[in-house]
This record gives structure tokens, sequence and C-alpha cells, in this order.
């Protein structure tokens, strides 16, 4: 078990996105945010109070979580610097990133002699099975993306979230570090070898009561070039009654990819749809989901309706106007 609260550390992330892992922990768990450590030349801001280790400790700080989210998931000797002190300091250390914590000599030699623990989610905590592709009772909808980090988790949290207040059976499926760090259960999907990618999100989704609701956090896109295999696998692992098509409008080309532009969302319905009917030819898309973080208010009101005629879909931003239109979808199911 993790201990909180948090101080989130931010490194020199250069960008907002970038540090995507602390601003879910922030936004969803508030009460276990107590702070940010930032590197100079760090962009990232989580509207926080900056503090160091030392302050940190003082102010009930029990673990520093790793908050950034960068490509490759690279510990670099800056941040090591700053990892080691905490753990120094009486912090135990937590991360999502794809180079293991208890893979690095200094972090487990100094974490062994100061008594402290690493928590690291993105090791697969069971040895998931193959899929098999069975039909399983209950329902399942999969949030999807036309780009990666577009809002897939936010929505199906909100979309929880609500069903819960409404007394409507329903489970947050996390399928990533953040997801993971801020519920504490799910399956850490890029982790997992290839060949059981698909089971392990039948693992993570099995036989429930007919009416309730699995929410499954998307991952990556089919469009994105680096990450489209994550995208597959929740897919058919998942079996989606209804999809949830996650856009975020202002952004110029894909995530990390410079010469690739963002797919319509009418591009991602027709390939996304066929795809999903392979594992259930009942799949339908729903509604579709709106990140304007970066639009103005009038502006996002417009778009949405403009998303709504164009797609003949019900159309919000889940975070800022309320899910009801999305989890109001799912009665069409």
């Amino acid at each position: 078990m993790i201990k909180t609260p948090y101080l989130l550390f931010l490194g020199d992330a250069p960008d907002q996105l970038a540090a995507k892992v602390a601003q879910g922990i922030k936004d969803w768990r508030p009460d276990n945010a107590l702070g940010q450590l930032r590197l100079p030349g760090c962009l990232a801001d989580m509207g926080l109070k900056d503090l160091s280790i030392d302050e940190a400790l003082n102010a009930g700080v029990k673990t520093l979580v790793i908050g950034v989210a960068n490509r490759g998931g690279i510990i670099s000797a800056e941040w090591k610097d700053v990892l080691v002190e905490a753990l120094g300091k009486g912090l135990d250390l937590a991360s999502g990133l794809h180079n293991l914590l208890r893979d690095d000599e200094d972090l487990v030699a100094a974490a062994n002699f100061y008594g402290r623990k690493l928590h690291d989610v993105r090791i697969p905590p069971v040895q998931y099975p193959i899929a098999g592709g069975k039909k399983r009772a209950g329902k399942r909808c999969l949030t999807v993306g036309t780009d990666c980090s577009v809002g897939k988790m936010y929505t199906a949290m909100a979309m929880d979230r609500l069903m819960r207040e409404r007394k409507i059976e329903s489970t947050f499926r996390a399928t990533g570090q953040t997801g993971i760090l801020i519920t504490g259960d799910g399956v850490p999907l890029d982790a997992v070898i290839a060949d059981f990618m698909a089971g392990s999100i039948e693992y993570l989704t099995p036989d429930n009561d007919e009416e309730h609701w699995d929410l499954i956090e998307g991952q990556g896109s089919l469009f994105h070039v680096s990450y489209s295999g994550v995208t597959m696998a929740l897919i058919h692992g998942g079996q989606p009654d209804a999809l949830i098509l996650c856009h975020e409008p202002t952004r110029q080309h894909m995530r990390g990819l410079p010469g690739y532009k963002l797919p319509s969302l009418e591009a991602l319905r027709d390939i996304v749809l066929p795809i999903s009917k392979v594992a259930n030819p009942d799949c339908k898309v729903v509604a579709v989901s709106i990140n304007t973080q970066h639009m103005e208010d009038e502006a996002a009101r417009s778009y949405l309706i403009d998303t709504e005629l164009r797609m003949n879909l019900p159309a919000t931003d889940p975070f800022r106007y309320g899910a009801d239109k999305l989890v109001d979808a799912l009665k069409a199911v």
C-alpha cells in the first residue's frame, strides 16, 4: 500500500501535459496532494505549493510520487539526486515510469539503507492469461481517442462518479499508471507482454451483474504510430458494448509526433467501430467527449453544439460541464 499524502515530483517537465500523472492525482484525489517539487526549467504547474523535501516532511508527506510521464519513462541523473535525498530524509517513492525504481542500484541501495519503500506501479501484479474472446456477463464502456492524453481517463472517471451518484452499478477500470495511483487498482497495460495484453483486460473486466457497467480507461490511439497496440488490446480484450470518442480540438499534431496530424472524429468512428465489432458485434458508438481545457467557455460550448450536429451524437466536456450526456447515452445499449 502506498502511503499518503503525496509530494508530487514534476521534475523538469517540458509542458503541462507531461505532468499528467500529477494532474490526475491533484484533480481526482486532491486531499492526497499536499505540494509539488519542481526542478529548474520545469514548465508544468499544478497550482500547489512548491515544497522542498524538508518542508514536505514537516507538512506530513509520506511518499514522493513521480508525477511526470515522459517519453520512454527515463529517470535522469538530475532526478535521481532529488529521489535519493527524499529517501534519505524519510520519504517512500512511487513511480509509474517504464524505468523501474527497483532496477536502479543507487535507489535500491538508498531505500535499503534508510528503510524506505520503492513502489513501481508499472509492474503487472499477476500473470495474465492469453485472451480467449469468450463473451462475459455485464456491460462495458471503453473510451477511445484521436490521440494520446486527450481525456480518456477523465471521461471514464467522470462517468463512474456520476453513475455512483445515480446509484447505477459501475466500476472504473484503470489501465495506466495515473489511474492506478488514483484508485489503487488496475492493469498497467503498456507494461504487459504483448501476447497477454488483451487477456489482461479480460481479467480486469470479468463476468458481472447484467446491469453493471465497467468504465474502461482507454490508452493510446489507433492513429498513434507509437502506441496503437495498447488500444487494440483494449478493444478486443474489453469487448465494449459502448464506445465514447474522445478528442482535444486545439492540438496541432499527434502527441510527440510533429509530422502527424490528428484524425477527425469521423475517421476515428469509422475505424474503431468495425474493429470493435470483431469481438462484440453489438458494440455501438454512443457519445463524444471533448477536452475543452484550452478553449474559452463560449468557444467550447459552440464547438460541442457543432460536434453534436456533425456526429449526430451527444457531446460534452465531462470534467467541465458534467458527464450527464455520456451516462444518459448508455441507456441506448
